[in-house]
């Protein structure tokens, strides 16, 4: 039995929390409703729908996630930025699980590990915004804060927060959840069907020949096995996959946090995984105290403005009998700025024996803006950050146990360079994101398999353990 085995319960319930004490903390990048009445309508339909995920689903993840700390998986998280209602199509949905399953497929190939499959959607709907408001033309509106909240088009109808969004957001969120257990239940990530897997994009790629010399030697492998086993292997045919979202809109959060039969306890079952982001990382705000109750998995950006001593508060606030499974630290600091501010945090979290996952968002930190003012991420600076993240981690004897990436399965063109060495000229053909820029279909595959060429670079200098 493994440490993470050994010690998944939790020690105890968190002291003095309830789902709504919150509501007495300062709550940033929160909707302003217009009516009260109307907000408390909708929470109390919402509070009696159906969840989205279960309890023994969560706590399966938090089981992964201890291993991934010990160095026995490798998490891959990844989606859109943020999903919009009138994303929530078939296609959409089957290309965003395909690139994720083949990522995993490069990983677990590559990496010879396990990987916990986190989607970035299925409740994506909420973006915190640096402003307020947005003026146009001398009119000022209410920024656009994601579908779950109001409407991209700059209108006064559009822009009003409407509490019956987070009805709709909790509604296609389960449709989406439905159709990924459909996908994968039938068979969707079954490597005995090489049909449902498009290799199209590696013709362009300069690693193209490693891509089919890997896919072939996974063939063989399964061959191999079926043979000896005399049978088909059924598990080769169903993958666990879980979802995630940025627990932004916390009236949502605490509507479909709920107690449950033969477990104690609080759960967040509006998603396996919920993050808190840097904007809403106070450790004295509304969301740090809701994350402390809940039994979920949970996971905190970290940027270059955080200083050791508030790491080291937040991940004592979050995790005070440092539990295996709990928490995990996405880090994503720029690839000008890993170095300077990386190190000193990893070393004050190995300083105070805590169990974390690292894992590096490298998209954040490399958001840029044309000349034409068009918001764009370079795949090399990308690249640049995770390549930084595991040899700054094999510096420090810990492990970069996690990649945090905002993709999506479509040809799109929104980050520049990659395979096809996208430029600003190529912007204009596909850019479809009203948030942030996304890696493209091949953009991620091929990033999945620079993360196992540079991983398995490091694993020759990190040590067995954090």
């Amino acid at each position: 039995m493994s440490q993470s085995e050994r010690h998944i319960q939790p020690v105890r319930e968190a002291k003095d929390w309830s789902p709504s004490s919150w509501q007495t903390r300062p709550a940033v990048q929160q909707p302003s409703y217009a009516d009260a009445t109307e907000l408390e309508r909708a929470l109390v339909k919402l509070g009696n729908l159906p969840p989205l995920v279960t309890s023994w689903e969560v706590i399966a993840l938090r089981k992964q996630i201890a291993e991934a700390q010990e160095g026995r998986r490798f998490l891959l998280q990844g989606g859109d930025c943020a999903e919009s209602f009138d994303d929530c199509s078939s296609a959409l949905i089957s290309n965003r699980l395909k690139v994720l399953l083949q990522m995993s497929l490069v990983l677990t190939h590559g990496l010879k590990l396990p990987v916990v499959r986190v989607g970035r959607f299925a409740g994506q709907y909420a973006k915190p915004r640096s402003a307020d408001t947005e003026t146009r033309d001398g009119v000022t509106l209410p920024c656009y804060r994601g579908d779950i909240v109001n409407a991209v088009e700059f209108s006064p109808t559009a822009r009003r927060p409407d509490p019956q969004r987070l009805i709709e957001g909790h509604s296609h969120s389960a449709l989406t959840m439905n159709f990924v257990r459909a996908l994968i239940d039938g068979g969707f990530a079954d490597l005995h069907h090489p049909e449902y897997w498009d290799l199209d994009w590696v013709k362009y790629s300069p690693l193209m020949s490693e891509y089919q010399r890997m896919v072939e030697s996974i063939g063989d492998s399964l061959r191999f096995m079926e043979t000896l086993h005399g049978a088909p292997i059924g598990s080769f045919s169903r993958v666990d996959f879980y979802t995630s979202h940025e627990a932004l809109v916390l009236h949502y959060e605490q509507a479909q946090t709920r107690q449950v039969p033969r477990q104690w306890g609080w759960f967040n079952l509006s998603t396996h995984f919920p993050w808190i982001g840097m904007r809403t990382a106070d450790v004295d705000g509304a969301h740090v105290e809701y994350f402390r109750g809940i039994r979920n998995p949970i996971a905190v950006k970290i940027g270059p403005s955080v200083k050791p001593e508030q790491l080291k508060r937040l991940v004592a606030t979050l995790n005070p009998d440092n539990e295996p499974g709990r928490l995990t630290l996405l880090h994503r600091m720029g690839a000008e700025k890993i170095e300077a501010h990386l190190p000193a945090l990893v070393e004050a979290v190995k300083s105070e024996g805590a169990r974390v996952l690292w894992s590096c968002d490298p998209m954040h930190g490399n958001t840029e803006s044309t000349s034409s003012g068009i918001k764009t991420r370079r795949f090399e600076n990308i690249r640049n950050e995770l390549e930084r993240a595991f040899d700054i981690h094999a510096a420090c004897g810990t492990r970069l146990g996690g990649a945090h990436l905002e993709l999506t399965g479509e040809d799109v063109t929104e980050c520049l360079g990659g395979a096809r060495d996208l430029t600003e000229v190529d912007l204009a053909r596909a850019y479809k994101s009203n948030v942030d820029p996304r890696l493209n279909y091949e953009q991620s595959i091929e990033m999945a398999m620079l993360i196992v060429r540079k991983q398995t670079q490091s694993a020759s200098v990190t040590p067995a353990g954090n």
